[in-house]
């Protein structure tokens, strides 16, 4: 496998700096989050409880698999935050899974909003196939995470406000293969596995 651009911290300068910082601020984590609060904005009557179960989200799913990784970061578990090596993401896919399984399960007990369960079912296909596919491959998931994000955005707000994230999608492409994090069929395979994910939930009803 090739080294990322980024892999040494000497290395990251100049416009490896500016595309890693991309890369972190364009993660799949803050893209299920912004996405979360949009919908939540969208659909809930009222401001408090569109923050409510944002934030809910959120946390589940964006900010308690971060906070694991970057346990594993600390206690040497993983070599760098990216896990560039494949078999360091297994225990990230199991509880970012788990984490949107128990998010479900809380929607669903205090009948929550169909929205969020739609959500939590969405993060739960999409991180298990990730899971299974990452077991002997490394597929992008910030391909993944961003595609998605555009197809619920166009499917929920129309094709002018998913134009916005068309721009990151492209952006997210040309980042990734700069950093060379991941090859071009890398790169298409997340992007395929984004849409299917989102096309297999409208079947159900969700996002339409």
């Amino acid at each position: 496998m090739t080294t990322p651009l980024d892999h040494h911290a000497d290395n990251r300068t100049g416009t490896v700096r500016a595309a890693r910082l991309f890369s972190n601020i364009v993660s799949p984590p803050v893209i299920f989050a912004v996405v979360g609060l949009l919908l939540a904005v969208n659909a809930m009557p009222t401001l408090p409880q569109a923050l409510f179960w944002a934030a809910l989200y959120g946390f589940m799913v964006s900010l308690l698999p971060i906070l694991f990784v970057l346990w594993l970061l600390k206690t040497g578990r993983v070599a760098e935050l990216h896990m560039s090596n494949t078999k360091e993401r297994t225990l990230p896919y199991i509880v970012a899974v788990l984490s949107a399984a128990v998010l479900y399960a809380i929607v669903w007990l205090i009948d929550g909003p169909e929205f969020m369960k739609c959500l939590a079912l969405f993060n739960m296909v999409t991180l298990s196939i990730l899971g299974v596919i990452n077991s002997f491959w490394l597929i992008s998931f910030h391909a993944t995470a961003i595609t998605a994000a555009w197809a619920i955005i166009f499917l929920t707000f129309g094709r002018q406000a998913s134009l916005i994230v068309a721009v990151l999608v492209v952006l997210v492409v040309i980042v990734r293969l700069y950093l060379k994090r991941h090859t071009f069929s890398q790169i298409i395979a997340g992007i395929a596995l984004g849409i299917s994910s989102v096309l297999l939930l409208t079947e159900f009803g969700c996002f339409v």
